[in-house]
């Protein structure tokens, strides 16, 4: 079927459509429900349906025989750094994560925001999340402390998860002390401040 005539399809027979886009995935709990309606008349889709974004995102494709493979490149000209991380390598520091939050107390229904620069273990940290079925909250970098408070406030969260610091060229910036000023700012006070303790140029940062 051309790209067309399947964006025909999906608007016209949508359910079916969807019905059969669902068949292409791993469901813990396949769906019956297709199509439903929610609270306020909202569309809800495979409302009876359970999965999990991180099993399909990495187990899955080791399952199929892809462990080896290369799953993410991180390219950073900033740092002058580059890592290819395979399949296998991704589900060991995702787990090593999501253990780490489950170890304080972390669970499906939890909050947290993402604080960080656009490393690795950003990655991991959503990964994990979605492993567990913690709700994460990413929060761009370069919002000041007063933003992140905002936000904080907003979505409650249990955990934040964040990195002693960013850089850009040749400038530091500083992420844990603007994490902990938003702390102090925020109303909610999250329970708990993850750190992923970064060196560049041979120090701590």
């Amino acid at each position: 079927m051309k790209a067309h005539e399947m964006f025909l399809n999906s608007i016209e027979n949508k359910e079916q459509f969807w019905a059969e886009q669902a068949d292409q995935i791993h469901w813990f709990k396949k769906p019956q429900t297709i199509l439903s309606q929610g609270e306020n008349n909202y569309p809800v889709w495979f409302a009876d349906g359970e999965l999990n974004a991180c099993y399909l995102a990495i187990d899955k494709h080791i399952e199929d025989g892809y462990g080896d493979q290369v799953a993410y490149i991180y390219d950073s000209p900033v740092t002058d750094t580059k890592q290819k991380i395979t399949f296998n390598e991704l589900k060991e520091n995702v787990s090593k994560f999501a253990g780490g939050l489950q170890s304080l107390g972390l669970k499906k229904g939890d909050n947290a925001i993402i604080y960080m620069p656009m490393i690795p273990q950003a990655a991991y940290a959503m990964l994990a999340c979605a492993r567990l079925g913690i709700t994460h909250s990413v929060v761009f970098g370069g919002f000041a402390p007063h933003e992140l408070a905002i936000r904080i406030d907003d979505c409650n969260p249990k955990a934040i998860i964040t990195a002693s610091a960013g850089v850009e060229v040749k400038k530091r910036i500083p992420y844990l002390p603007f994490v902990k000023e938003a702390y102090e700012m925020a109303v909610h006070k999250p329970e708990h401040i993850v750190v992923f303790d970064r060196q560049l140029w041979g120090n701590k940062v």
